[in-house]
């Protein structure tokens, strides 16, 4: 819940329906309210409509791909300032180039992606920084 007692919002795009559906439920688990969309046409009509807290994006679905989601987002007032995280079957050295540029918040790749990971990145994102636990996905030497 954010401060005026409303849950925040996130717009999952994700074309296999059984993955969307697990998304969903754990998102909605822990307190986050969530739209699905299977497509890209049908995912910038509802981020339009929406304009939700945060967006986890697939790159490869159909109608519009994800990349072009993120682009079309990103060049119109309402999408301009939507967190994304990718969450994307491709590794990022495989994915179309330029997508940090367009400001995402992260890049995950689905196999390597854990549920616990998933929420974790997804409260990074959403949580004011009081409230997030320190969790790192990669090992860092404490230098």
């Amino acid at each position: 819940m954010d401060q005026f007692g409303t849950s925040q919002k996130i717009v999952i795009v994700e074309d296999n329906i059984t993955l969307a559906d697990v998304y969903k439920t754990r998102m909605e688990l822990i307190g986050y309210k969530c739209l699905v969309a299977h497509d890209g046409e049908e995912a910038l009509s509802i981020l339009e409509k929406e304009l939700p807290d945060l967006v986890l994006l697939d790159l490869m679905v159909p109608k519009i791909a994800g990349d072009q989601v993120l682009r079309t987002m990103r060049e119109n007032e309402w999408g301009k300032s939507i967190p994304v995280l990718i969450i994307s079957n491709l590794n990022e050295a495989d994915a179309p180039a330029g997508l940090r540029g367009l400001g995402i918040e992260g890049y995950a790749v689905k196999a390597n992606l854990s549920n616990d990971q998933l929420d974790q990145l997804v409260d990074n994102v959403l949580k004011p920084a009081d409230q997030k636990e320190d969790i790192s996905l990669e090992t860092e030497d404490p230098a």
